[in-house]
């Protein structure tokens, strides 16, 4: 019985909205054109900058006028990839000697059981999706880095801010003191 009157009383309320439907439509199309950001005050386009950065790694930073970081985005990606590298060897020979210790040959690692052998292709298989998850992560940074810097490529730096931090001291009673640091910042 209860779902016989929701439904009615859905079907009701769909069929009054279908008279205002124009209405409301032409409303959600002003909204949505008065809610597009507008970038063109901004020196460097934010989205240039992170489609570049995902084709090419390092290029949203070139074209934001920071290359410098350029060779720390590869140093990232270079060493990444060397530990992936490595951690799968390790793996792959622990994963071979552990297929040939179920066999009966227990050459490779002799001062190591089966549950050893286990434990060493759990942790090196661990640390090999472990530093591709990193690879991403550099990667999505890369992107993520290059968006902000031309975000803030529009942002005042002048010598008109200036930012200062002191030590404070404050006295709330007679025996009661607080010392700490003081954040300022002028505006000139």
């Amino acid at each position: 019985m209860g779902l016989l009157l929701l439904g009615i009383f859905l079907n009701g309320s769909v069929f009054g909205q279908n008279a205002n439907r124009s209405a409301t439509a032409e409303t959600a199309d002003s909204v949505k054109s008065e809610k597009k950001p507008n970038y063109a005050s901004l020196p460097k386009d934010p989205r240039k900058a992170t489609i570049l950065s995902a084709v090419l790694p390092g290029a949203g930073q070139v074209y934001n006028n920071k290359a410098w970081k350029v060779p720390l985005l590869y140093a990232g990606f270079m060493t990444d990839i060397y530990f992936i590298g490595y951690n799968n060897k390790r793996y792959q020979t622990f994963r071979e000697a552990l297929f040939a210790f179920d066999e009966g040959d227990n050459s490779q690692f002799p001062s190591l059981n089966r549950d050893g052998l286990v434990r060493n292709v759990d942790y090196w298989r661990q640390n090999r999706d472990f530093t591709i998850l990193l690879l991403v992560a550099i990667y999505a940074l890369n992107i993520i880095d290059a968006n902000v810097d031309a975000h803030l490529s529009g942002f005042d730096i002048s010598d008109d801010l200036a930012l200062k931090i002191e030590p404070k001291v404050e006295t709330f009673a007679a025996s009661n003191t607080q010392m700490g640091l003081s954040l300022k910042i002028k505006f000139k």
